[in-house]
């Protein structure tokens, strides 16, 4: 069922070209955006994370897990300065591939558990399929609790977790969803719980529930912090 079918028409997309991305590690799988078909469905990530950013521009928008950089034209129009981190050491060349597209990024290469910013330096968090491949999600969100100013948001896109559903990437794409992500798909939700509140989500497809889920699409508030 078409994106726009459900929840209105669907928001233009600014993605990096095919041809600007380059492959930062294993599970960057940004070219797939391009894909027959499955181009279309992982496309909707981005199309729902969109629809959840504040209205009008953020000051400061980080990405967790920018990889190539693919989303990164995108979140450049929501916000005034825009910031990404990511484990891989293409940081550089990512920038630079952004900056032929006109778009500026800070980028750097750390870990989501221990963030290289100071405290409440961000008035919007973003993470596309991202912290599913973090080793300790309890270390990170704490951190990226600190980095969110009170009056900011986390917007989260994250993959459903079904044989039905890991069984059609396989076809697709020949990916082991169990081997990329483990339990971690499992265990996020309630990490995040830990430390914000949800505002709004979106799930797609809405209906037929966890079986045929792709993606849910949240976006939170975060906590008093201690």
């Amino acid at each position: 069922m078409p994106i726009d079918t459900l929840f209105g028409a669907s928001p233009v997309l600014h993605l990096l070209p095919a041809n600007a991305l380059i492959r930062t590690g294993p599970v960057d799988h940004a070219d797939w955006n391009y894909w027959p078909i499955l181009g279309r469905i992982q496309r909707l990530r981005f199309q729902l994370a969109t629809r959840l950013l504040p209205a009008g521009k953020v000051g400061r928008l980080l990405e967790v897990g920018y990889g190539s950089g693919v989303f990164m034209p995108e979140l450049a129009r929501h916000c005034e300065n825009l910031f990404g981190i990511d484990i891989h050491p293409h940081a550089a060349a990512v920038a630079d591939r952004l900056r032929e597209h006109g778009i500026t990024a800070q980028l750097a290469t750390g870990s989501a558990e221990s963030l290289p910013y100071e405290d409440e330096s961000f008035d919007c968090v973003v993470a596309i399929s991202s912290l599913e491949f973090v080793a300790n999600i309890d270390a990170a969100l704490p951190e990226i609790r600190r980095v969110t100013n009170a009056g900011g948001c986390l917007i989260v896109v994250t993959p459903g977790h079904s044989a039905v559903v890991d069984w059609g990437l396989k076809i697709l794409t020949g990916a082991n969803a169990n081997a990329d992500y483990d339990r971690r798909r499992h265990n996020l939700l309630p990490a995040i719980s830990k430390r914000f509140v949800i505002e709004t989500q979106r799930l797609f497809p809405p209906v037929a529930g966890h079986v045929v889920r792709l993606y849910a699409a949240l976006r939170f508030r975060p906590m008093p912090r201690a």
